[in-house]
């Protein structure tokens, strides 16, 4: 169920920023696919595994790990690092059928050479293709003030 999110001093991201947090994403991932790669070598005792079952095991990792935190806070680890946040036009979390779209948009954005993410440099929205398709935006979270105000 998606909730709505705090819009107080949010502003839209920029594609540096997009791009530093998806590098972040990027090594949380390999170390979390190089988990699933282990527990198949396990079960298939010890040897190299490859296969249809196994790509489709990788690629449902992947898509989960992002629609999981798409769906849950708007934030996956690299996000949070950059304090960026996914969320819909009118400031809820995604849903499930959002996150899906986003998720094959973005592999369309990147394999046309990254495409989809240099249209936002072109259109006064900063939109790339997949927050378009998907009806969501990549906003910049304000920084907290973590200094103690005094008594």
């Amino acid at each position: 169920m998606p909730r709505q999110l705090d819009q107080t001093g949010t502003q839209q991201a920029s594609l540096a920023k997009r791009f530093a947090a998806l590098i972040y994403d990027l090594l949380v991932l390999i170390g979390l696919l190089f988990c699933v790669s282990a527990l198949w070598i396990v079960f298939n005792n010890g040897e190299a595994v490859s296969g249809p079952f196994y790509n489709t095991s990788l690629f449902l990792t992947v898509f989960l790990f992002n629609a999981y935190f798409w769906t849950r806070s708007g934030q996956t680890i690299g996000m949070m690092a950059w304090r960026l946040r996914v969320q819909t036009v009118d400031g809820y979390t995604l849903n499930w059928t959002q996150s899906l779209i986003r998720f094959f948009s973005s592999l369309f954005s990147i394999a046309c050479f990254g495409a989809g993410y240099w249209t936002m440099l072109l259109n006064d929205e900063r939109l790339t293709w997949h927050d378009r398709f998907s009806d969501t935006r990549v906003v910049v979270l304000p920084k907290r003030d973590t200094k103690k105000q005094p008594k």
